[in-house]
């Protein structure tokens, strides 16, 4: 392989890689979410300190972008399963993909919708 030529993945590998990010994305959450917990520890208004950062505009735009995350990296965690349990699935990889979008996609943006109403509610 040479530098100019690029390999130039296709279903399989972008959701290999979405499937990574997103992995990434709820671990974090989940640490960030263990040390705000440890914070009680401190006293009730230490950790109500700590809430209105969670009330701002910010904060629940990356609350969206957690939901976006658990909800990819469950349903194509389903899809991987599917692979690794039925031996006609690896030839079916693109149409399980587009499978794994269009679920997201329906069960994502009417989420998202009602979590932005909330936020500028």
């Amino acid at each position: 392989m040479t530098i100019g030529n690029i390999y130039r993945g296709r279903e399989g590998m972008v959701s290999w890689a979405l499937h990574r990010i997103t992995g990434l994305g709820v671990l974090l959450f989940l640490l960030i979410h263990i040390a705000d917990i440890y914070i009680v520890r401190y006293g009730a208004e230490a950790f109500d300190d700590l809430l209105i950062i969670y009330k701002g505009l910010p904060f629940r735009i990356l609350e969206i972008g957690l939901v976006a995350s658990v909800y990819f990296h469950a349903i194509n965690g389903l899809r991987v399963i599917i692979i690794d349990f039925w031996d006609g699935a690896v030839d079916r990889q693109r149409e399980l993909f587009w499978a794994v979008v269009v679920l997201f996609t329906v069960m994502f943006v009417p989420t998202a919708i009602l979590m932005l109403i909330a936020a500028f509610d």
